[in-house]
């Protein structure tokens, strides 16, 4: 058995799995080659498979100490498995990776040897070897759409194959679909990013977890993230330029209403925009409310928590700031900060 150092690995590699029957043991040995000569661990999350992917987890870490295993009751998906290999990694540098064998281990050397200048790697299928029709053509539109939405442009946002320096992830909440969305959340938290070209190979055994009904909830997830973006610390601008929108538009109805009772003959007409104009007043009232709500909760979630809106990249000659390293080196367990 190879032993884990003590003072903890340097990097930590994260790797979800579901139904990924075969794939286990090439991969785990694919990993070794391509980083053995560092002091790594990986942890697999077992995300409810229903096949014989446990019992293969389970042999690789019974053999290999640098390997751990998570496993979930049931299957709840990948962001949630990710989270989970996520909090507890050990290392000051987190990769994450797909189990189908379709990302290439030996593309994290690379990747590892740009952190000198970077804080985040993240790998570009250039060549992707899926379907055109069912994913790669709905990839690329679903790439262009968040990067223009959310100003951070990325070739690839659904290749899992990425390295991170801990203390721009190990805090990110992620909930549903949005593990592909954590390149937008580094940069929020002032992360350097860069994007390579990865090798990506064709998928041998299983079948792929993805489809076209993953659709809607990209572009759900992706709204709100936007809203996270750009209203999270205010979001009265949000539901108050909505609301005003929909008065201004109330108003207008109004308008229309009078002139076409006083000078068409269009009682339809005149009658639909009567009705019209103080439902629209009235949603757009509700949307101010909620926009002061809004506003409320953000500020008991701040001044509660005694949380502050901005993260401290460093400091020079102020004692007691608490910065993101800090922030990454409190969450490691003691073996691995001693």
């Amino acid at each position: 058995m190879s032993p884990t150092p003590a003072s903890g690995p340097a990097v930590s590699i994260v790797v979800p799995v579901y139904d990924e029957q075969g794939n286990i043991e090439p991969l785990h040995a694919a990993i070794c080659d391509a980083v053995g000569h560092l002091d790594f661990e990986v942890i697999y999350v077992n995300d409810g498979s229903l096949d014989a992917s446990a019992r293969e987890l389970d042999a690789v870490a019974e053999r290999d100490q640098r390997a751990s295993v998570i496993h979930f009751v049931r299957n709840y998906g990948q962001t949630a498995a990710l989270t989970a290999g996520i909090r507890h990694a050990r290392g000051p540098v987190l990769v994450t990776m797909d189990a189908d064998l379709q990302n290439d281990p030996a593309d994290i050397p690379e990747m590892l040897g740009h952190l000198d200048t970077y804080d985040v790697v993240c790998g570009w299928r250039k060549d992707r070897q899926d379907a055109s029709l069912t994913r790669v053509l709905p990839s690329k539109a679903a790439n262009a759409l968040i990067s223009w939405l959310s100003n951070v442009p990325l070739h690839d946002y659904g290749c899992t194959l990425r390295v991170y320096k801990r203390e721009y992830i190990h805090n990110i909440p992620l909930y549903g679909e949005m593990h592909r969305f954590i390149p937008i959340y580094v940069t929020w938290a002032g992360a350097r990013m860069l994007e390579i070209p990865v090798r990506h190979h064709p998928r041998v055994r299983g079948t792929s977890k993805y489809g076209l009904g993953r659709i809607p909830k990209v572009l759900l997830d992706l709204t709100t993230v936007k809203f996270l973006r750009d209203f999270y610390v205010t979001p009265i601008y949000f539901f108050g330029w909505v609301g005003f929108s929909l008065v201004l538009g109330g108003m207008v109805a109004a308008l229309g209403a009078v002139a076409t009772w006083l000078l068409f003959d269009a009682p339809v007409l005149a009658a639909c925009l009567t009705v019209i104009a103080p439902m629209l007043a009235i949603f757009g009232l509700l949307e101010v409310t909620l926009g002061i709500i809004a506003e409320v909760l953000i500020r008991m979630h701040y001044e509660v928590q005694n949380k502050a809106p901005y993260r401290v990249a460093r400091v020079r000659n102020l004692p007691g700031v608490v910065t993101i390293h800090d922030e990454a080196a409190a969450t490691l367990p003691r073996s691995a900060g001693a």
